[in-house]
Parts: C-alpha cells; sequence; structure tokens
C-alpha cells in the first residue's frame, strides 16, 4: 500500500509539473489615451479615450506575431469650420472623428526582459469608411511578471478624408493587463 501511494503522488507530481508549459497566447485588456498631434479637423477630435485588446502569439523567437482590436471615442468637439493654410476649404459636412476602430496585426520585439518594441498595421474603421493605419509602439512591463504593461505609440491612418488629402495622426498612451 504504501508503495502504491508513493506511486500516486509521483504520477500526480510530474503530470502537474508537465502542465506548466507556457500558454500559446498572452491576451492584455487595455485602456488608452489618445492625443491627436495632426488632422485636417484637429479642434473637432482633439483627443480620444478607449479600450482595447490584445493578443500575443508565444513562440521560441525573440519576435511574436501579435493582434490588436481597439476602439475609441472622441468626445470633444468644437463644431469649428475650418480653412486649410493654402485656404482650400475642408468638405461639407466637414469629416470629424467621433470614433475609431482600429484592427491591427504586426509583430513585437523583445529588447528586454521588460521592454519591447512592435509594428502593427491594419484597416482603421472611421465612421462609415475603412482606412489603412499603422502603429509603431514602444511597450514595457511594469514588473517581470509581465502581469501590467504600458504602451507608448504613434498611430497614423492615411488619407483620411479623399477631398482633402491628409492624414490623421495621433500619440496614445495605453496601460493594459493581462488576463490569461
Amino acid at each position: 500500500m504504501k508503495q502504491f501511494i508513493q506511486t500516486l503522488l509521483f504520477i500526480i507530481i510530474v503530470s502537474v509539473a508537465f502542465g506548466q508549459a507556457q500558454r500559446k497566447v498572452n491576451v492584455y485588456l487595455s485602456t488608452q489615451y489618445n492625443n491627436t498631434i495632426y488632422d485636417n479637423t484637429t479642434g473637432n477630435n482633439p483627443w480620444s479615450v478607449g479600450l482595447g485588446a490584445q493578443i500575443y502569439f508565444n513562440n521560441n523567437s525573440k519576435f511574436k506575431p501579435t493582434i490588436e482590436l481597439t476602439g475609441d471615442i472622441y468626445l470633444v468637439d468644437d463644431k469649428v469650420y475650418r480653412f486649410k493654410p493654402d485656404s482650400v476649404a475642408p468638405p461639407v459636412p466637414y469629416k470629424d472623428v467621433r470614433g475609431m476602430i482600429n484592427l491591427f496585426a504586426g509583430s513585437i520585439f523583445t529588447l528586454t526582459q521588460t521592454a519591447y518594441l512592435s509594428f502593427l498595421a491594419g484597416p482603421s474603421f472611421i465612421g462609415n469608411e475603412i482606412l489603412v493605419g499603422i502603429k509603431p509602439s514602444l511597450g514595457f512591463y511594469f514588473s517581470k511578471t509581465k502581469k501590467w504593461t504600458g504602451k507608448i505609440s504613434y498611430i497614423n491612418i492615411f488619407n483620411r478624408d479623399k477631398k482633402m488629402p491628409g492624414d490623421f495622426g495621433s500619440i496614445s498612451l495605453a496601460v493594459g493587463f493581462k488576463l490569461y
């Protein structure tokens, strides 16, 4: 009986040890603040807040594939009709940004155990338009357990308005919590 208990205990310990493999994905839920740095109607959408989710696919490389889905809402709008510096009037009605949803994919490059760089690109949904955007970022973890992360990003959405050429750009500050 003593051998049976020892064997059973050994099997349980070994099975738990093998069950400690690294997860295939990590999911972070984040909140973010975006500050508009350039746009045809910057005063109509100077800043936003939003939520996001980012999925990291773990592998044995310093480059890890990732997918990010973020949604932002622009709460401030001064409703001022603006002209560009070259006196070109924006289209009527002007296309202010009420909200933006980004679905970006790309790669994360691990610099150190607590810092990383990422480059993401993909579609951005503003109003009823689908535009192309990029998002390079510098991220960091607040601890070695990687439970909390922070990220500073630059977001560029190309050709936001077809009638008035110009991109939409913002700086984003995000804080995320690891769900699993």
